[in-house]
């Protein structure tokens, strides 16, 4: 192999289920990605369930990315437009970052898939102390949608012309 050829990094990942009604035997969502995450090379880190409760939700996101072994942090759930759907509420304050692409480009590829229902998700992404964050809708299919199309080649860090992988190094830039 040429000095040239990049080689796959696998990452420490959470998964986190916002869900007043799952506990893990039904957690179908936060399954689908621990499965595609480990599938991709990657490592689970740790999966937690808590309930659509902002500070619940900041609270583990919080714990996680304090914690410099985490990589990346993928929600699953509670980013529709009900008076429980608070994560983007719970994660956007501990943001450092935004990715507003993240959002706009999942409810484009939403929309191929389920119309204008996709107006309703809340999609976001951003990076917080050096973590990546990703806050999915708690609907196994837009896991898959998000991961498959977006998240996977982002964190990989052969994907060209460029992905999140190789910013790593530099996300502690002043």
């Amino acid at each position: 192999m040429s000095s040239s050829e990049k080689q796959f990094i696998p990452l420490n990942i959470a998964i986190l289920t916002v869900s007043d009604t799952r506990v893990e035997a039904d957690d179908i969502s936060g399954k689908a990605l621990v499965k595609s995450l480990e599938n991709s090379g990657h490592k689970l880190f740790a999966k937690a369930i808590v309930t659509d409760n902002i500070y619940q939700i900041r609270a583990s996101v919080s714990n996680w990315i304090a914690n410099d072994e985490v990589n990346v942090i993928i929600s699953t759930g509670g980013t529709g437009v009900t008076g429980r759907d608070g994560t983007p509420e719970a994660v956007e304050p501990l943001l450092d970052k935004t990715l507003s692409g993240f959002g706009e480009v999942f409810r484009m590829l939403s929309y191929q898939e389920i119309k204008t229902s996709t107006i309703q998700s809340r999609a976001i992404a951003g990076v917080a102390n050096a973590t990546y964050i990703f806050c999915l809708p708690g609907s196994s299919s837009a896991c898959r949608t998000a991961w498959d199309s977006l998240i996977s080649e982002q964190l990989d860090f052969t994907t060209k012309p460029c992905n999140l992988v190789q910013l790593m190094p530099r996300l502690r830039e002043k």
